[in-house]
């Protein structure tokens, strides 16, 4: 799937949470997810290369984890972030073909989650990442073929700075 994904480091979590519940717009209970980041041998920041995540992802303590592999990919030159995911079974048998194609363990992020949906393929991700001071906001929005990047991420800019906020992050958390 194709997305555009911006990320802002908040200025208050409490009145960023506030202002999209005062247009009737409420986040998810938190839940918790768990990231082994993979990458390639030779990767390097703000390049191509793919990221290959374990996710662990427990949304209620009366039930069991669920596990998913995600494949990403920042293409540089267009600004799409290109992710497919899969839930899956056996976790130590897909991290053992990981390691077998040559990726390494680059980091584990934790975090609290609390997610929500605006319209159709467009969410909203309230991040609280462990070993990082304060609270982060992500937006997605799904493209297609015929969508303009370039109008998709100015439409996420102006959803921040219409919320108050515009201290954009770039990089992924595992980078932070």
């Amino acid at each position: 799937m194709k997305k555009v994904i911006l990320k802002c480091k908040l200025k208050n979590h409490d009145a960023f949470e506030q202002k999209l519940s005062d247009i009737d717009l409420d986040f998810s209970p938190i839940y918790w997810q768990h990231d082994r980041v993979y990458v390639p041998k030779n990767y390097k920041p703000n390049s191509n290369f793919p990221r290959l995540i374990m996710r662990t992802e427990m949304k209620a303590v009366d039930k069991p984890a669920k596990y998913y592999y995600i494949l990403k990919r920042h293409i540089e030159d267009s600004g799409i972030d290109i992710i497919e995911d899969t839930e899956v079974s056996d976790y130590e048998k897909l991290v053992n073909i990981i390691l077998q194609l040559g990726f390494k363990l680059a980091k584990e992020v934790s975090r609290r989650r609390q997610d929500l949906k605006m319209g159709e393929g467009n969410y909203i991700y309230l991040d609280k990442v462990d070993g990082t001071p304060g609270y982060y906001a992500k937006i997605e929005s799904d493209l297609s073929d015929k969508d303009s990047v370039f109008e998709a991420k100015q439409d996420l800019e102006k959803t921040f700075k219409t919320l108050g906020e515009s201290n954009f992050v770039d990089k992924p958390y595992f980078e932070l």
